[in-house]
């Protein structure tokens, strides 16, 4: 733990704080000399206390003028799990039901709700895990870096609720997945050495088609790196599946069945690839129950933590000692002057 301030010019009036010591503001009393009197070790005591709680009152509150604070640190920490990009379809239809509609009865639950409950499950249980989030749409949208944050990841999940355009530009978002987890090796590096799991949790309702450009930059990024890739597609009753090969007399082309020439593009990705198509909110928990089982590995990874302040600290402790001394203050007793000598007698 390291200490530092936000105005170290402040730092120079601390020699103010034994002034208290030196002298007293207390009243004197014009008796000649009280050497005669008896000494009192619970008076003396109390001057003593007296004088360290002004000098700790000065102290206190230059310090917290100078804003004293903690020094943002990071941790070394060592588990079980990976990192991970949840990587969000936020395309209008994810708010319809499995039944391809929007939500009208008690009990009943959106895709995007039901996917959205069980990967907080997913997050809240997995202890180690350092988690990203990503949405797309229309263009993708970052969210939130990798971090073993769990509370901000929570609440980055919970604020997925607003729907998208129509568009579902995956190979966008599949991008910026990837690109997250590059900026995240560069700044890692020096910590796991590549020694942690890396995934891709995509979470879609559908697909869309992925230019020949955007197929050439996906495939180099991902041959740079090992990444697993996971696709939970989530099928809307009656619409076409990922695995469904199409009649003889149907074109099979990317533009007539995108999901299937998406999940067939994964495959010939080279990388480790898993596809999940569920038509329930049961069968996403079953899904994200597998990628928790297959996505457990040895990993070593820093935790941030974020400066402190203490400056409210500062000023609590330098209150508290003005306190007390003012009820010392009103609890001196005004002691009477001395009669004036006689005169002697003429």
């Amino acid at each position: 733990m390291s200490f530092a301030v936000g105005y170290a010019w402040v730092l120079f009036l601390l020699p103010l704080a034994i002034l208290p010591l030196l002298a007293t503001a207390r009243e004197a009393n014009p008796y000649p000399s009280l050497r005669a009197a008896k000494l009192d070790p619970l008076s003396q005591g109390v001057d003593v206390v007296l004088r360290v709680l002004g000098a700790l009152a000065i102290a206190a509150l230059l310090l917290g003028l100078a804003g004293l604070h903690v020094k943002g640190q990071s941790i070394e920490r060592t588990g079980e799990g990976a990192s991970i990009v949840l990587l969000f379809d936020r395309s209008s239809s994810m708010n319809d039901t499995f039944a391809g509609q929007a939500p009208t009865r008690s009990g009943e639950e959106s895709k995007s709700a039901a996917a959205r409950r069980f990967l907080k499950q997913f997050v809240a249980t997995r202890e180690h895990d350092r988690f990203g989030i990503t949405a797309f749409s229309t263009a993708p949208m970052f969210v939130l870096p990798l971090s073993e944050h769990k509370e901000a990841t929570l609440a980055a999940i919970d604020a997925i609720v607003q729907p998208g355009l129509a568009l579902t530009n995956v190979g966008k978002g599949l991008a910026m997945a990837i690109a997250m987890h590059d900026t995240d090796i560069v700044s890692t590096e020096d910590t796991d050495a590549g020694v942690a799991n890396r995934a891709i949790v995509l979470v879609s309702d559908g697909a869309a088609v992925i230019d020949r450009k955007m197929q050439q930059k996906l495939e180099a990024a991902f041959l740079k790196r090992p990444v697993n890739l996971y696709w939970i597609f989530l099928r809307t009753e009656g619409a076409r599946g990922i695995f469904e090969a199409p009649d003889p007399d149907k074109p099979d082309t990317p533009r007539a069945m995108p999901e299937r020439h998406l999940n067939l593009f994964f495959q010939n990705l080279n990388i480790p690839y898993r596809a999940f198509e569920v038509e329930n909110s049961s069968a996403v928990g079953e899904a994200i129950a597998t990628i928790d089982k297959l996505e457990r590995r040895p990993m070593r990874y820093r935790e941030r933590i974020p400066q402190k302040d203490l400056s409210g600290l500062a000023y609590a402790i330098a209150t508290g000692a003005l306190i007390l001394l003012v009820l010392a203050k009103l609890a001196e007793v005004r002691v009477s002057r001395p009669l004036p000598l006689r005169k002697e007698a003429q």
